[in-house]
């Protein structure tokens, strides 16, 4: 059974770089059909979806997050990872890493978050100013 455990730092400061790492185990993340994921919930906030790194190894982006963001992986530690850039306090947020499966569709942008098969349990970072 494939599952996900998120890890990094819990407090982060302003404007340096927030760097998480998604650990994929009972699976793999070249040959299992899925985009590993990365979405974050603010407080009293809505799921945003941030980016992924399909078993194909292409990425993708939320527009809004993309200029901060860059996701990659280790295929041999079966590991992705993070970054995003110059933090501020309104990236405070549980993080969760995801395994959003499309089948045989293309991604469709406005609902990465509905289409998630698997979750991880989510960590609390939160940006100090």
């Amino acid at each position: 059974q494939v599952q996900l455990q998120e890890s990094g730092p819990g407090l982060v400061k302003a404007s340096q770089t927030l760097s998480l790492t998604c650990t994929v185990s009972g699976g793999s993340i070249t040959t299992d059909p899925y985009y590993w994921s990365w979405i974050r919930q603010p407080p009293g906030e809505g799921l945003e979806w941030i980016g992924a790194i399909a078993y194909s190894g292409s990425t993708y982006y939320s527009p809004s997050l993309q200029s901060r963001t860059s996701i990659s992986r280790d295929t041999s530690k079966n590991h992705f990872t993070l970054r995003l850039t110059s933090v501020a306090p309104e990236d405070t947020a549980v993080y969760y890493c995801a395994a959003v499966d499309w089948g045989d569709e293309r991604p469709a942008w406005s609902m990465w978050t509905q289409r998630v098969r698997l979750w991880g349990q989510g960590t609390q970072v939160t940006v100090s100013s």
